[in-house]
């Protein structure tokens, strides 16, 4: 049903002073609206929309002479609004083409740059959730002494994914020692020269390699949170709404609770297009005040979808460049997987939000070493 001519107007006038709210955080009076576009409109009659708005929830007033501010429901609004009209500047669209578009195989080093251009490009923190690639192997595994008991082992995947495991030591190992194990590891991983070892050296040796190598398996074959890149939490504090420490914290618990992450995956995979969060949508994740936006949009794989984008940033986004930006990203991130997993003959799990925190699963996962293939 179409809206009548007064409330067509009405729209207008809120949806000019929620994106003029949106530049500069600053209530937005009548005189400033009628500058800035509505110079058709008296400000009285501005006013008067100003009124029935606020009669509607949609604007609020923290003082009698001050201007309006928008609600959260006024920029859902706005966001839904602006789902149906946004466009990318072609500088941007150029950027975002020349780091998703890149040939690379290395897709732990690809998601994570992405996503720190992303957020450099929208102000948010950003978070990544990706597919796991069956043919990932472990190519390298160091080892660096923590102390005299424990060891970190770290290991490297063929797609530069990271894994670290600590290792108790039955007694202090010289560093001379520690090169010898890992190159024991060089060994098992791709038929390196055996490196001469002691006898203890070597029965330690293959203790640790079984060890770290079991633990790696039960981390490939359950979905872990290394498959989750974050970055860009820094910029919150670019924004006044994160200014107290407190509320930073706060929001930040968005993207560092584990079951939080899994909730806004899953609902943005069933949404089946860009979902968003928007001020008290975030009451049943966190505490009052609830100043921040959540932004979700899923990317696919030869059609299907294989992973998800989340930004998190203050309420007050610039929603049509973030949906713009969001859903470029997307797509080129979707277009070169799949180029790339039919380049190179890939199968991959597709990121499950209900498996993040599981401890069990029944699928039947083949994980072998380089070397073993």
């Amino acid at each position: 049903m179409q809206k009548s001519s007064k409330e067509q107007k009405e729209l207008e006038v809120l949806m000019g002073l929620v994106s003029l709210y949106l530049k500069d955080g600053r209530p937005v009076g009548s005189n400033t609206l009628k500058e800035q576009g509505f110079s058709h409109i008296s400000s009285a009659t501005i006013r008067n929309y100003f009124a029935l708005l606020e009669k509607k929830g949609l604007l609020k007033q923290h003082h009698i002479s001050g201007g309006r501010v928008p609600t959260h429901a006024a920029f859902r609004m706005f966001a839904e609004k602006s789902l149906r009209h946004h466009t990318l500047l072609k500088a941007d669209r150029l950027l975002l083409e020349s780091v998703l578009l890149s040939d690379t195989k290395q897709f732990s080093k690809y998601f994570q740059k992405s996503i720190e251009v992303l957020s450099e490009m929208t102000g948010c923190a950003v978070l990544l959730a990706s597919p796991r690639f069956d043919q990932d192997f472990v190519s390298k595994i160091r080892i660096l002494s923590l102390d005299e008991k424990r060891a970190l082992c770290v290991i490297i995947s063929e797609f530069g994914l990271i894994n670290t495991e600590v290792l108790y030591l039955h007694r202090k190992l010289s560093s001379f020692s520690l090169k010898r194990i890992e190159d024991y590891f060089a060994y098992r991983l791709s038929g390196e020269n055996k490196p001469e070892m002691s006898p203890d050296e070597e029965e330690f040796a293959k203790y640790a390699y079984n060890e770290i190598i079991l633990r790696h398996f039960i981390s490939f074959t359950h979905f872990e949170y290394e498959d989750v890149y974050r970055t860009g939490f820094s910029k919150l504090l670019t924004h006044p709404e994160f200014h107290d420490p407190s509320i930073l914290a706060n929001t930040l618990g968005l993207f560092e609770n584990i079951r939080h992450v899994r909730q806004f995956a899953k609902a943005t995979l069933e949404e089946g297009r860009i979902a968003y969060w928007i001020g008290d949508d975030l009451a049943p994740f966190i505490l009052p005040p609830h100043v921040a936006g959540v932004v979700g949009l899923a990317y696919s794989i030869q059609g299907k979808p294989a992973g998800v984008i989340l930004l998190l940033g203050p309420d007050r986004l610039d929603y049509p460049g973030v949906f713009a930006k969001l859903h470029t990203f997307a797509e080129f991130m979707g277009q070169k997987l799949s180029l790339t997993v039919e380049k190179y003959k890939l199968s991959y799990r597709e990121f499950r939000p209900q498996t993040l925190d599981q401890h069990k699963t029944t699928a039947e996962i083949t994980y072998k070493t380089r070397r073993d293939s």
